[in-house]
Protein backbone atom coordinates (compact mmCIF):
# COMPACT_ATOMS: atom_id res chain seq x y z
CA UNK A 1 0.00 0.00 0.00
CA UNK A 2 3.00 2.31 0.06
CA UNK A 3 2.48 3.23 -3.66
CA UNK A 4 -1.05 3.78 -3.51
CA UNK A 5 -2.60 6.96 -3.29
CA UNK A 6 -6.22 6.54 -3.25
CA UNK A 7 -9.31 5.80 -5.83
CA UNK A 8 -10.52 7.59 -8.68
CA UNK A 9 -13.78 7.69 -10.86
CA UNK A 10 -13.02 6.61 -13.86
CA UNK A 11 -15.79 9.10 -15.43
CA UNK A 12 -15.49 11.65 -13.23
CA UNK A 13 -11.96 11.86 -11.91
CA UNK A 14 -13.34 12.54 -8.27
CA UNK A 15 -10.62 11.54 -5.71
CA UNK A 16 -11.48 9.29 -2.51
CA UNK A 17 -9.82 7.46 -0.07
CA UNK A 18 -8.50 3.97 -0.26
CA UNK A 19 -11.14 2.20 1.89
CA UNK A 20 -13.77 -0.06 0.75
CA UNK A 21 -15.59 1.56 -2.15
CA UNK A 22 -16.40 1.10 -5.82
CA UNK A 23 -18.61 3.44 -7.01
CA UNK A 24 -18.30 7.39 -7.47
CA UNK A 25 -21.08 9.13 -5.33
CA UNK A 26 -21.53 11.87 -7.55
CA UNK A 27 -21.50 10.10 -10.98
CA UNK A 28 -22.61 6.39 -9.80
CA UNK A 29 -18.83 5.79 -12.39
CA UNK A 30 -16.70 3.08 -11.29
CA UNK A 31 -13.81 3.57 -9.26
CA UNK A 32 -10.02 2.98 -9.77
CA UNK A 33 -6.93 2.81 -7.33
CA UNK A 34 -4.24 5.34 -8.36
CA UNK A 35 -0.44 5.34 -7.65
CA UNK A 36 2.56 7.27 -7.22
CA UNK A 37 4.40 5.53 -10.30
CA UNK A 38 7.34 8.30 -10.23
CA UNK A 39 8.24 6.58 -6.51
CA UNK A 40 7.37 3.20 -8.28
CA UNK A 41 9.60 4.00 -10.88
CA UNK A 42 12.34 5.03 -8.73
CA UNK A 43 12.35 1.96 -6.01
CA UNK A 44 11.34 -0.83 -8.61
CA UNK A 45 13.46 -2.54 -10.94
CA UNK A 46 13.87 -6.00 -12.82
CA UNK A 47 16.24 -7.47 -10.13
CA UNK A 48 14.10 -6.35 -7.63
CA UNK A 49 11.16 -8.16 -9.27
CA UNK A 50 13.40 -11.27 -9.78
CA UNK A 51 14.30 -11.38 -6.02
CA UNK A 52 10.81 -11.42 -5.15
CA UNK A 53 8.52 -15.00 -4.95
CA UNK A 54 7.71 -16.75 -7.63
CA UNK A 55 4.08 -15.72 -7.26
CA UNK A 56 1.59 -12.45 -8.23
CA UNK A 57 3.42 -10.28 -4.96
CA UNK A 58 6.78 -10.43 -7.03
CA UNK A 59 4.70 -7.21 -8.35
CA UNK A 60 3.48 -6.01 -4.94
CA UNK A 61 4.58 -2.49 -5.96
CA UNK A 62 2.01 -2.06 -7.96
CA UNK A 63 -0.76 -3.76 -6.37
CA UNK A 64 -3.13 -2.46 -4.04
CA UNK A 65 -2.28 -4.85 -1.02
CA UNK A 66 0.46 -6.52 0.79
CA UNK A 67 0.87 -10.07 0.35
CA UNK A 68 -0.58 -11.85 3.61
CA UNK A 69 1.00 -15.37 4.14
CA UNK A 70 -2.23 -16.56 5.87
CA UNK A 71 -4.36 -15.59 2.55
CA UNK A 72 -1.78 -16.50 0.21
CA UNK A 73 -2.01 -19.69 -1.63
CA UNK A 74 1.06 -19.06 -4.17
CA UNK A 75 -1.32 -17.59 -6.80
CA UNK A 76 0.99 -16.51 -10.10
CA UNK A 77 3.77 -16.75 -12.52
CA UNK A 78 2.31 -19.63 -14.07
CA UNK A 79 4.02 -21.02 -17.51
CA UNK A 80 4.19 -19.09 -20.49
CA UNK A 81 3.84 -21.66 -22.85
CA UNK A 82 5.69 -21.48 -26.87
CA UNK A 83 2.64 -23.35 -28.32
CA UNK A 84 4.41 -24.20 -32.12
CA UNK A 85 1.79 -26.90 -32.62
CA UNK A 86 -1.03 -25.11 -32.21
CA UNK A 87 0.23 -21.63 -34.11
CA UNK A 88 1.23 -24.14 -37.29
CA UNK A 89 -2.69 -25.47 -36.83
CA UNK A 90 -3.70 -22.04 -37.20
CA UNK A 91 -1.29 -20.61 -39.91
CA UNK A 92 0.10 -18.36 -37.40
CA UNK A 93 3.90 -17.60 -36.74
CA UNK A 94 5.35 -17.02 -32.77
CA UNK A 95 2.37 -17.87 -30.14
CA UNK A 96 2.29 -18.20 -26.70
CA UNK A 97 -0.42 -19.29 -24.49
CA UNK A 98 -0.20 -17.86 -20.69
CA UNK A 99 -1.48 -21.12 -18.65
CA UNK A 100 -3.13 -20.34 -16.26
CA UNK A 101 -4.88 -23.70 -15.30
CA UNK A 102 -1.95 -24.70 -12.93
CA UNK A 103 -3.06 -21.94 -10.16
CA UNK A 104 -3.80 -23.31 -6.73
CA UNK A 105 -7.73 -23.57 -7.59
CA UNK A 106 -7.02 -23.95 -11.70
CA UNK A 107 -8.03 -20.40 -12.64
CA UNK A 108 -6.78 -16.97 -13.07
CA UNK A 109 -9.61 -16.34 -10.55
CA UNK A 110 -6.60 -16.93 -7.52
CA UNK A 111 -5.08 -13.64 -9.06
CA UNK A 112 -7.96 -11.75 -7.96
CA UNK A 113 -8.91 -12.87 -5.21
CA UNK A 114 -5.84 -13.36 -3.56
CA UNK A 115 -5.33 -9.42 -4.11
CA UNK A 116 -9.08 -8.46 -2.87
CA UNK A 117 -8.82 -10.76 -0.03
CA UNK A 118 -5.32 -9.36 1.60
CA UNK A 119 -6.63 -5.98 1.75
CA UNK A 120 -9.76 -6.98 3.02
CA UNK A 121 -7.71 -8.19 5.77
CA UNK A 122 -5.91 -4.55 5.84
CA UNK A 123 -9.24 -3.20 6.33
CA UNK A 124 -10.34 -5.26 9.06
CA UNK A 125 -13.27 -7.68 7.35
CA UNK A 126 -13.90 -11.09 9.05
CA UNK A 127 -16.07 -12.51 6.52
CA UNK A 128 -15.26 -13.03 2.41
CA UNK A 129 -18.02 -13.47 -0.19
CA UNK A 130 -19.09 -13.10 -3.68
CA UNK A 131 -21.18 -13.64 -6.62
CA UNK A 132 -19.45 -15.95 -9.15
CA UNK A 133 -20.43 -18.30 -11.94
CA UNK A 134 -18.03 -20.77 -10.60
CA UNK A 135 -14.27 -20.18 -10.67
CA UNK A 136 -14.15 -17.15 -8.26
CA UNK A 137 -16.34 -19.59 -6.12
CA UNK A 138 -13.64 -21.82 -5.96
CA UNK A 139 -10.92 -19.44 -5.42
CA UNK A 140 -12.74 -16.81 -2.75
CA UNK A 141 -13.67 -20.59 -0.77
CA UNK A 142 -9.90 -21.51 -0.98
CA UNK A 143 -8.37 -18.54 -0.08
CA UNK A 144 -10.87 -17.62 2.71
CA UNK A 145 -10.17 -21.25 4.31
CA UNK A 146 -6.45 -20.26 4.00
CA UNK A 147 -7.12 -17.17 6.36
CA UNK A 148 -9.81 -18.80 8.42
CA UNK A 149 -12.17 -16.42 7.31
CA UNK A 150 -16.03 -17.39 7.35
CA UNK A 151 -16.98 -17.27 3.76
CA UNK A 152 -20.60 -17.18 1.80
CA UNK A 153 -20.39 -17.69 -2.02
CA UNK A 154 -23.68 -17.32 -4.45
CA UNK A 155 -23.46 -19.20 -7.60
CA UNK A 156 -26.15 -19.68 -10.16
CA UNK A 157 -28.36 -22.86 -9.58
CA UNK A 158 -27.34 -24.88 -12.94
CA UNK A 159 -23.52 -24.02 -12.41
CA UNK A 160 -21.42 -27.15 -13.49
CA UNK A 161 -21.24 -30.07 -11.13
CA UNK A 162 -17.49 -29.60 -10.91
CA UNK A 163 -17.31 -26.38 -9.32
CA UNK A 164 -19.76 -26.68 -7.24
CA UNK A 165 -17.91 -29.77 -5.76
CA UNK A 166 -14.55 -27.51 -5.77
CA UNK A 167 -16.30 -24.91 -4.00
CA UNK A 168 -18.18 -27.12 -1.48
CA UNK A 169 -15.15 -29.13 -0.14
CA UNK A 170 -13.68 -26.00 1.69
CA UNK A 171 -16.68 -25.87 3.74
CA UNK A 172 -17.99 -22.15 2.97
CA UNK A 173 -21.73 -21.19 2.96
CA UNK A 174 -22.24 -22.33 -0.62
CA UNK A 175 -25.96 -20.57 -2.01
CA UNK A 176 -27.23 -21.46 -5.12
CA UNK A 177 -29.97 -18.70 -6.88
CA UNK A 178 -32.24 -19.31 -9.29
CA UNK A 179 -31.51 -17.34 -12.18
CA UNK A 180 -28.75 -16.17 -14.02
CA UNK A 181 -25.20 -14.74 -12.88
CA UNK A 182 -26.75 -11.29 -13.14
CA UNK A 183 -29.55 -12.33 -11.05
CA UNK A 184 -27.01 -13.22 -8.66
CA UNK A 185 -24.91 -10.54 -8.85
CA UNK A 186 -27.57 -8.22 -8.31
CA UNK A 187 -28.69 -10.13 -5.17
CA UNK A 188 -24.94 -9.45 -3.78
CA UNK A 189 -24.87 -5.76 -4.69
CA UNK A 190 -28.20 -5.85 -2.30
CA UNK A 191 -26.43 -7.64 0.66
CA UNK A 192 -23.74 -5.68 0.27
CA UNK A 193 -25.50 -2.91 1.92
CA UNK A 194 -27.47 -5.12 4.15
CA UNK A 195 -24.30 -6.53 5.25
CA UNK A 196 -21.36 -3.78 5.26
CA UNK A 197 -19.03 -6.09 7.33
CA UNK A 198 -18.88 -8.63 4.50
CA UNK A 199 -15.95 -8.44 2.12
CA UNK A 200 -18.17 -9.22 -1.41
CA UNK A 201 -14.79 -9.65 -3.39
CA UNK A 202 -16.01 -8.53 -6.94
CA UNK A 203 -19.04 -5.85 -5.16
CA UNK A 204 -17.40 -3.70 -2.46
CA UNK A 205 -14.04 -4.94 -2.67
CA UNK A 206 -13.87 -4.77 -6.74
CA UNK A 207 -11.81 -1.80 -7.03
CA UNK A 208 -9.06 -3.86 -5.80
CA UNK A 209 -9.92 -7.53 -6.87
CA UNK A 210 -9.57 -5.69 -10.46
CA UNK A 211 -6.09 -5.12 -10.10
CA UNK A 212 -4.83 -8.69 -9.61
CA UNK A 213 -5.52 -9.28 -13.62
CA UNK A 214 -2.77 -6.69 -14.27
CA UNK A 215 -0.20 -9.39 -13.19
CA UNK A 216 -1.28 -11.59 -16.40
CA UNK A 217 0.39 -8.76 -18.21
CA UNK A 218 3.34 -8.30 -15.80
CA UNK A 219 4.11 -11.88 -15.68
CA UNK A 220 3.79 -11.74 -19.68
CA UNK A 221 6.18 -9.46 -20.49
CA UNK A 222 8.61 -10.74 -17.84
CA UNK A 223 8.59 -14.18 -19.48
CA UNK A 224 9.23 -12.66 -22.64
CA UNK A 225 12.62 -11.21 -21.28
CA UNK A 226 10.86 -7.73 -20.33
CA UNK A 227 9.42 -6.86 -23.77
CA UNK A 228 5.53 -6.69 -24.59
CA UNK A 229 3.44 -8.77 -27.01
CA UNK A 230 2.39 -7.35 -30.42
CA UNK A 231 -1.37 -8.70 -29.59
CA UNK A 232 -2.94 -10.65 -26.96
CA UNK A 233 -6.57 -12.39 -27.45
CA UNK A 234 -8.28 -12.31 -23.81
CA UNK A 235 -11.87 -13.98 -22.69
CA UNK A 236 -14.32 -11.93 -21.78
CA UNK A 237 -17.65 -11.95 -19.06
CA UNK A 238 -17.34 -8.92 -17.26
CA UNK A 239 -14.78 -7.12 -19.15
CA UNK A 240 -12.73 -6.60 -16.62
CA UNK A 241 -9.73 -9.06 -17.02
CA UNK A 242 -9.29 -7.35 -20.58
CA UNK A 243 -8.86 -3.73 -19.41
CA UNK A 244 -6.44 -4.48 -16.53
CA UNK A 245 -4.20 -6.75 -18.89
CA UNK A 246 -4.38 -3.57 -21.13
CA UNK A 247 -3.25 -1.57 -17.75
CA UNK A 248 -0.96 -3.61 -16.95
CA UNK A 249 1.39 -3.46 -20.25
CA UNK A 250 0.94 0.38 -20.18
CA UNK A 251 2.39 0.30 -16.05
CA UNK A 252 5.34 -1.32 -17.09
CA UNK A 253 5.70 1.22 -19.25
CA UNK A 254 5.25 4.62 -17.52
CA UNK A 255 7.77 2.97 -14.55
CA UNK A 256 10.49 2.10 -16.99
CA UNK A 257 10.44 -1.91 -16.56
CA UNK A 258 9.87 -1.78 -20.29
CA UNK A 259 12.78 -0.41 -22.80
CA UNK A 260 9.93 1.65 -25.22
CA UNK A 261 6.66 2.17 -24.20
CA UNK A 262 3.95 -0.79 -25.71
CA UNK A 263 1.90 -0.43 -28.03
CA UNK A 264 -0.11 -4.20 -27.65
CA UNK A 265 -3.13 -5.12 -29.61
CA UNK A 266 -6.03 -6.19 -27.50
CA UNK A 267 -8.58 -8.84 -28.69
CA UNK A 268 -11.45 -10.17 -26.79
CA UNK A 269 -13.29 -12.84 -27.22
CA UNK A 270 -16.82 -14.33 -26.04
CA UNK A 271 -19.28 -16.86 -27.10
CA UNK A 272 -22.72 -16.33 -29.38
CA UNK A 273 -24.80 -17.37 -26.37
CA UNK A 274 -23.32 -14.19 -24.21
CA UNK A 275 -21.88 -11.73 -26.75
CA UNK A 276 -22.81 -8.35 -25.95
CA UNK A 277 -19.74 -6.72 -26.22
CA UNK A 278 -18.29 -8.39 -29.28
CA UNK A 279 -21.79 -7.68 -31.11
CA UNK A 280 -21.28 -3.71 -29.93
CA UNK A 281 -17.95 -4.17 -32.02
CA UNK A 282 -19.22 -5.83 -34.78
CA UNK A 283 -22.41 -3.34 -35.20
CA UNK A 284 -20.43 -0.41 -34.04
CA UNK A 285 -22.22 0.06 -31.31
CA UNK A 286 -20.80 2.97 -28.51
CA UNK A 287 -23.21 0.98 -26.04
CA UNK A 288 -23.47 -2.43 -24.80
CA UNK A 289 -26.54 -3.89 -24.73
CA UNK A 290 -27.50 -6.45 -21.74
CA UNK A 291 -28.48 -10.14 -23.25
CA UNK A 292 -29.66 -13.55 -21.42
CA UNK A 293 -27.23 -16.00 -21.45
CA UNK A 294 -27.41 -19.03 -23.68
CA UNK A 295 -24.05 -20.89 -23.47
CA UNK A 296 -22.08 -23.81 -21.80
CA UNK A 297 -19.00 -21.29 -21.31
CA UNK A 298 -20.90 -20.51 -18.17
CA UNK A 299 -17.39 -18.48 -16.76
CA UNK A 300 -17.99 -16.09 -19.20
CA UNK A 301 -21.36 -15.92 -19.31
CA UNK A 302 -22.03 -12.33 -17.93
CA UNK A 303 -25.02 -10.87 -19.72
CA UNK A 304 -24.27 -7.34 -18.67
CA UNK A 305 -21.29 -7.08 -17.95
CA UNK A 306 -19.62 -4.17 -15.47
CA UNK A 307 -16.76 -3.20 -17.57
CA UNK A 308 -18.49 -3.95 -21.06
CA UNK A 309 -18.07 -0.23 -22.35
CA UNK A 310 -14.48 0.26 -21.07
CA UNK A 311 -13.48 -3.08 -23.03
CA UNK A 312 -14.78 -2.06 -25.70
CA UNK A 313 -13.08 1.16 -26.04
CA UNK A 314 -9.49 -0.65 -25.19
CA UNK A 315 -9.85 -3.12 -28.02
CA UNK A 316 -11.02 -0.22 -30.46
CA UNK A 317 -8.24 2.22 -29.37
CA UNK A 318 -5.26 -0.56 -29.61
CA UNK A 319 -6.36 -2.06 -33.06
CA UNK A 320 -8.11 -5.60 -31.79
CA UNK A 321 -11.36 -6.75 -32.08
CA UNK A 322 -14.05 -8.64 -30.93
CA UNK A 323 -15.44 -12.17 -31.71
CA UNK A 324 -17.69 -14.62 -30.76
CA UNK A 325 -17.95 -18.10 -31.31
CA UNK A 326 -20.85 -21.35 -30.78
CA UNK A 327 -20.61 -23.74 -28.51
CA UNK A 328 -19.74 -26.38 -31.07
CA UNK A 329 -16.84 -24.40 -31.88
CA UNK A 330 -15.19 -23.56 -28.54
CA UNK A 331 -15.60 -27.33 -27.88
CA UNK A 332 -13.67 -27.83 -31.07
CA UNK A 333 -11.39 -25.23 -29.67
CA UNK A 334 -10.73 -27.20 -26.13
CA UNK A 335 -9.92 -30.64 -27.91
CA UNK A 336 -7.60 -28.84 -29.99
CA UNK A 337 -5.72 -27.10 -27.49
CA UNK A 338 -5.29 -30.79 -25.63
CA UNK A 339 -4.01 -31.99 -28.83
CA UNK A 340 -2.12 -29.46 -29.95
CA UNK A 341 -0.39 -27.87 -26.65
CA UNK A 342 -1.28 -30.93 -24.14
CA UNK A 343 -3.36 -28.05 -22.23
CA UNK A 344 -6.86 -29.21 -21.21
CA UNK A 345 -8.53 -26.26 -20.47
CA UNK A 346 -12.14 -25.05 -19.68
CA UNK A 347 -15.00 -23.96 -21.93
CA UNK A 348 -13.72 -20.23 -21.45
CA UNK A 349 -10.53 -21.03 -22.68
CA UNK A 350 -12.30 -22.66 -25.52
CA UNK A 351 -13.62 -19.95 -26.68
CA UNK A 352 -10.16 -18.29 -26.38
CA UNK A 353 -8.53 -20.58 -29.00
CA UNK A 354 -11.61 -20.39 -31.16
CA UNK A 355 -11.83 -16.70 -30.85
CA UNK A 356 -8.04 -16.55 -31.84
CA UNK A 357 -8.30 -19.40 -35.14
CA UNK A 358 -11.26 -17.13 -36.38
CA UNK A 359 -9.55 -13.59 -35.92
CA UNK A 360 -6.22 -15.51 -37.71
CA UNK A 361 -8.42 -16.85 -40.54
CA UNK A 362 -9.74 -13.12 -41.20
CA UNK A 363 -6.19 -11.26 -41.32
CA UNK A 364 -7.02 -9.61 -37.94
CA UNK A 365 -4.48 -11.87 -35.83
CA UNK A 366 -1.14 -11.63 -38.06
CA UNK A 367 1.41 -14.16 -38.77
CA UNK A 368 3.96 -11.67 -38.39
CA UNK A 369 3.01 -11.04 -34.72
CA UNK A 370 4.13 -12.26 -31.64
CA UNK A 371 0.62 -13.45 -30.35
CA UNK A 372 -0.32 -14.69 -26.20
CA UNK A 373 -3.76 -16.17 -25.68
CA UNK A 374 -4.65 -16.01 -22.60
CA UNK A 375 -5.55 -19.59 -21.15
CA UNK A 376 -7.68 -19.02 -18.01
CA UNK A 377 -9.33 -22.01 -16.20
CA UNK A 378 -8.87 -25.82 -16.10
CA UNK A 379 -10.85 -28.53 -17.74
CA UNK A 380 -11.98 -30.20 -15.14
CA UNK A 381 -14.28 -27.75 -14.15
CA UNK A 382 -15.85 -27.89 -17.16
CA UNK A 383 -15.75 -31.57 -18.08
CA UNK A 384 -18.94 -32.05 -19.35
CA UNK A 385 -18.59 -30.17 -22.29
CA UNK A 386 -16.26 -32.91 -23.79
CA UNK A 387 -17.74 -36.29 -22.19
CA UNK A 388 -19.51 -37.12 -25.20
CA UNK A 389 -16.61 -36.68 -27.19
CA UNK A 390 -13.55 -38.25 -24.94
CA UNK A 391 -14.79 -41.99 -25.45
CA UNK A 392 -12.22 -45.00 -25.92
CA UNK A 393 -10.79 -45.90 -29.02
CA UNK A 394 -12.00 -49.71 -28.82
CA UNK A 395 -12.78 -52.25 -26.17
CA UNK A 396 -11.46 -55.38 -26.83
CA UNK A 397 -10.69 -58.64 -25.38
CA UNK A 398 -6.87 -59.30 -23.10
CA UNK A 399 -5.69 -60.40 -26.27
CA UNK A 400 -2.89 -59.54 -29.08
CA UNK A 401 -5.05 -60.94 -31.62
CA UNK A 402 -7.91 -58.31 -30.41
CA UNK A 403 -5.59 -55.50 -30.13
CA UNK A 404 -4.48 -56.27 -33.80
CA UNK A 405 -7.75 -56.20 -35.21
CA UNK A 406 -9.07 -53.05 -33.55
CA UNK A 407 -5.50 -51.19 -33.96
CA UNK A 408 -2.88 -52.67 -35.25
CA UNK A 409 -2.56 -51.68 -39.11
CA UNK A 410 -4.25 -48.30 -38.12
CA UNK A 411 -1.30 -47.93 -35.65
CA UNK A 412 1.36 -49.78 -38.08
CA UNK A 413 0.36 -47.03 -40.61
CA UNK A 414 0.73 -44.01 -37.99
CA UNK A 415 4.14 -45.03 -37.48
CA UNK A 416 5.79 -45.23 -40.89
Amino acid sequence: MAYVTGLRCRECGRAYPAEALHVCEYCFGPLEVTYDYERIAAETTRETIAAGPNSIWRYANLLPANGHGDVDLGAGYTPLVRADRLAAELGLGELWLKNDTVNPTGSFKDRVVAVALARARELGFKVAACASTGNLANSVAAHAARAGMQHVVFVPADLEAGKIVMTSVYGPHLVAVEGSYDDVNRLCAELTSERPTWAFVNVNLRTYYAEGSKTLAFETAEQLGWQAPDHVVVPVGSGSQLTKIAKGFEELGKVGLLDEAPHVRVSGAQAVGCSPIATAFTEHHDYVRPVKPSTIAKSIAIGNPADGWYALDVVRSSGGAFAAVTDEELVDAMILLARTEGIFAETAAGVTIATLAKLAAAGVVRRDERVVAYVTGHGLKTIEAVASRARPHATIAPTLDAFNDALGAELEDSSS
